[in-house]
Order: structure tokens, then sequence, then C-alpha cells
């Protein structure tokens, strides 16, 4: 992310941000100095500090828990499985939505396959917090 000194290259501080525990939307970050390209400003760890305490302010910050009881919508059969598809649908299309690619990714990084009928488990128990954590801000912000 960036070298002693130099400070990370704005277009991983949210990255940063997740890294330290916390979920800014792509408009905060956009907001606090984020860039989307790479190499147009840096940011140095004093201009970091109070970007990480206010963010750390901010109300509107879903989390992994907040993710599942939106999934829950799609449980049906309230048995913790829902269609791929409609997964697929809300990803595309709902909040801050990913790109076809950043889909597949995701699916084939995080997911179980589908069975049969199409279900997905989605409340599965990931073998760590960093899986876990991973997955809900890869749908709820960005890769």
């Amino acid at each position: 992310m960036g070298s002693a000194g130099e400070g990370i290259d704005a277009v991983d501080l949210g990255d940063a941000l997740r890294a330290l525990n916390l979920n800014p939307t792509l408009a905060l970050i956009e907001k606090m100095g984020g860039t989307k390209k790479r190499n147009e400003k840096k940011i140095k760890m004093d201009e970091f500090l109070p970007i990480y305490s206010q963010v750390k302010k901010e109300k509107e910050q879903g989390c992994y828990e907040d993710f599942i009881e939106c999934l829950k919508l799609y449980d049906k059969e309230e048995n913790g499985t829902m269609m791929l598809a409609e997964l697929q649908h809300a990803l595309l299309a709902l909040g801050e939505s990913l790109d076809d690619e950043q889909v597949e990714t995701l699916f084939a990084d995080c997911m179980d396959p589908e069975d049969e009928e199409g279900f997905i488990p989605y409340s599965r128990k990931y073998s760590s917090l960093g899986q876990a954590r991973s997955f809900c801000f890869l749908y709820m912000y960005d890769l």
C-alpha cells in the first residue's frame, strides 16, 4: 500500500480503513480524499489519522451481521439458503453495485457451489473473521 514516510496511495484509502475494521461507503471514501486512479495523490500518516477518526464516527456503516439479515429476506424456506440468481441480481443492481466480473470473482472465491435447485447457503460459518469481513465488504462496497 505504501512505504515508510511516503504514505499510501489515495486509491487504497478504503482498503486501509477496512483493514482497521471500518466499513466506509465508496461515497465516504471519495469525500475523505480517496481517488479512483492510482498515483493521483498520497495520504501521509498525519493526514490519515483524522480521516480514520472521522470515518469511525460515521453511523451509516454496515457489518457482516447486517448483511446476513438482508440475505434472510431472500430465504423463502427459512433454512439458511437462497437462490444464487437472487444474490447475483442483488450484487449487480442494489446499493453500491458490483460489475459482472467482480461478482464472478466473489462467487469463485467465497461461495459454496449452488445445489441442483439453484440454492446456496448464505450463512455458513467462515473459517476466519477476515474471510467473513471480505465477503461482506466485497458485497457492500467494492473489490
